[in-house]
């Protein structure tokens, strides 16, 4: 699955330079959602270039489309978040947490669970694509986070946000890749 890896983070790190560069000049959650929607269709278009050489009947469209609908989704969760922002931060820690997770889980396996809407027509007990995706996005949030978090300080160009984000996409478009690339093999085999 080199192919799938390669592809994928490529696809991924093109996409998410989208919304790195939208929010670097904007905070608009609008803009944000749409700038999520455009890397859905990037890394869904990188993922159907190799999944439509090795899954037989596999609809590289559908999954495009599955692909931005499951990142709008994500995008927009993830910009109601942020507008909550400081009113949220006052909230008790047990409901803080409650909503995270209501909220957290299904952004998390948004995208896999739309992709895995097309995949289950070619590939049978696929429903491990869901939680594998939302595996590889926890892991590869997680290493973006540990990358960006101590790099970013406020006041800085917008260049260097800029380099700053998109260098920490391609950690977590590769650390994606990997993951999803793992379960595919094991999907496809």
């Amino acid at each position: 699955m080199k192919r799938w890896f390669w592809w994928v983070t490529a696809g991924e790190a093109v996409g998410f330079a989208v919304p790195a560069v939208v929010g670097a000049l904007s905070t608009a959650p609008v803009a944000l959602v749409l700038a999520g929607c455009v890397e859905g269709a990037v890394l869904g278009a990188a993922q159907a270039h190799v999944l439509r050489r090795v899954v037989r009947g596999f609809d590289a469209r559908a999954w495009v489309v599955a692909t931005v609908l499951g990142a709008g989704f994500t995008w927009s969760v993830a910009m109601t978040a942020v507008a909550l922002g400081e009113r949220a931060a006052r909230w008790p820690l047990p409901l803080l947490v409650a909503v995270a997770v209501v909220a957290g889980l299904p952004a998390l396996v948004a995208i896999g669970f739309t992709q895995w809407l097309v995949l289950r027509r070619s590939v049978p007990r696929s429903a491990g694509w869901i939680w594998a995706n939302g595996l590889a996005w926890a892991a590869a949030l997680t290493v973006f986070a540990a990358f960006t978090t101590p790099l970013w300080r406020p006041g800085q160009a917008t260049a260097t946000v800029v380099l700053v984000g998109a260098a920490g996409g391609v950690l977590m478009a590769a650390t994606m890749a990997a993951v999803t690339g793992l379960a595919l093999r094991r999907l496809v085999k």
